[in-house]
């Protein structure tokens, strides 16, 4: 499959507060690698919040995004992780 990096994307997070269902929270990014970076890199709690990515018509779950990030196609540059 081949992922266009340079689409724009929108990254959806559910906002849980007491346990009653709230709207969505809602980013718009200009490219993919843009929401891909600041969800890997900037809210890695994300995960646990049940976030995805449309880019187009298709969705991307939490995995779906870190794969994109780790992949060797992925056109920006990393962060150092430290231990």
């Amino acid at each position: 499959m081949t992922f266009d990096y340079n689409a724009s994307a929108e990254l959806i997070m559910p906002k849980r507060k007491g346990g009653a269902r709230q709207p969505l929270g809602y980013r718009r990014f200009a490219t993919a690698k843009e929401n891909i970076r600041f969800a890997v890199e900037d809210f890695p709690a994300m995960c646990t919040l049940g976030a995805w990515m449309r880019v187009g018509d298709e969705r991307f779950n939490n995995d779906d995004i870190h794969r994109l990030y780790e992949s060797s196609d992925y056109p920006r540059r990393r962060r150092m992780r430290t231990s």
